[in-house]
C-alpha cells in the first residue's frame, strides 16, 4: 500500500491504468465471474502483471438498473480482497458510495475512494477529512443507478458536469481537504444518453481547467456496443480506442477493463507523444 499525504497521481506525466475488480454478481462486464473472493484475488493479481497501476475494488454494481446491497454484504465481498491486496505497490481503490465501508476499506488498506456520489451521502465527507492520506474520485451521476437511464436530460451537458464537480470541489476543500487528493469523474453512462457521453468525451479537455486530475471509465460501456452492435464482453478493441481518445483529450486516468491492451496502446501512444516533444 502506497502511504502519501499528497496524489502520487501527480508524480507521473503518463497516463495512469485502473484495473476493475468487481466482487459482483452481477456485473455487466464479466457476468460475475470474480464473484468469489479467490477469483477475485487472481484476476486483481492478473491485472497488476498486465501493469495496471490502480486496482478498484467493488462490491456493489453500479450498472442501469441496478439495486443497492446492504453495508454488511458489501464489506463481505471487498474487505478480505482488499486485504489480500494491500502488500503490493499498485495503488489500491474502493468504489463505494457507503461510508462504513470507505472506513473499513481505509482500515483494511485502500488509497483511493472511489466514488459515484461523489461523496453525498452522509458521513462521506468526514471519513475523507479524518484521512489525510486518502485520495478521492468525485464523479458526476444523474439520478441513482436503478432510475439513471430513464430519459436523462441537460441543457449544457459539459457545462453542467463541469459546474456540478467544481461545486463539489469546492466545497471538499472548505473542509480542509488538500485539492490534490482530489480526481474527477465526469460518469460517463451514470445518467447520460449515447449523445451525451460523445459531447462529454469530445470536451474532456475542458474538464482539465478544474486542474485536477481526470478519471475517464468507458471499458466496455454500452455507448460502445451502440456503435459496434458488440456484446460487453467482446469490446475489447473499442474499449481500447476510447481510453485513447480520453487520453489524447485530457484524461490522466483511464478505467479498464483489459489492462493489457490498453498498456501496449498506451505505450505505442506515449512513444509516439514523446518523439513529437524531443522534434
Amino acid at each position: 500500500m502506497m502511504q502519501s499525504q499528497s496524489n502520487p497521481i501527480h508524480a507521473t506525466r503518463q497516463p495512469l491504468i485502473m484495473g476493475v475488480v468487481n466482487v459482483t454478481p452481477d456485473s455487466f462486464s464479466d457476468g460475475g465471474f470474480f464473484f468469489s473472493t479467490e477469483n477475485a484475488i487472481k484476476q486483481a493479481r492478473k491485472l497488476i502483471e498486465e501493469g495496471a497501476d490502480i486496482l478498484d475494488v467493488g462490491g456493489e454494481s453500479t450498472r442501469p438498473g441496478s439495486l443497492p446491497v446492504s453495508v454488511d454484504e458489501e464489506l463481505r465481498r471487498v474487505i478480505p480482497v482488499i486485504e489480500a491486496l494491500a502488500g503490493e505497490k499498485t495503488l489500491i481503490s474502493v468504489d463505494t458510495s457507503k461510508p462504513e465501508v470507505m472506513r473499513q476499506a481505509i482500515i483494511a488498506g485502500v488509497d483511493i475512494i472511489n466514488d459515484v456520489n461523489a461523496l453525498r451521502n452522509s458521513g462521506a465527507l468526514a471519513v475523507l477529512a479524518e484521512n489525510d492520506r486518502v485520495l478521492a474520485c468525485l464523479m458526476h451521476m444523474q439520478g441513482c443507478p436503478a432510475s439513471m437511464q430513464n430519459n436523462p436530460t441537460y441543457h449544457n451537458i459539459v457545462q453542467e458536469v463541469y459546474d456540478f464537480l467544481e461545486e463539489r470541489i469546492q466545497l471538499i476543500t472548505t473542509l480542509g481537504v488538500a485539492r490534490d487528493r482530489l480526481i474527477i469523474d465526469p460518469g460517463f453512462g451514470f445518467g447520460k444518453t449515447l449523445q451525451h457521453n460523445f459531447e462529454i468525451l469530445n470536451n474532456l479537455e475542458y474538464f482539465t481547467r478544474l486542474q485536477t486530475p481526470l478519471m475517464v471509465g468507458i471499458s466496455r460501456k454500452s455507448m460502445l456496443g451502440a456503435v459496434t452492435g458488440n456484446p460487453a464482453n467482446r469490446r475489447i478493441h473499442e474499449s481500447v480506442a476510447a481510453a485513447l481518445i480520453a487520453v489524447n483529450n485530457g484524461a490522466r486516468i483511464v478505467r479498464v477493463h483489459d489492462v493489457k491492451a490498453t498498456k501496449d496502446a498506451l505505450s505505442f501512444y506515449c512513444a509516439v507523444q514523446k518523439n513529437n516533444d524531443i522534434k
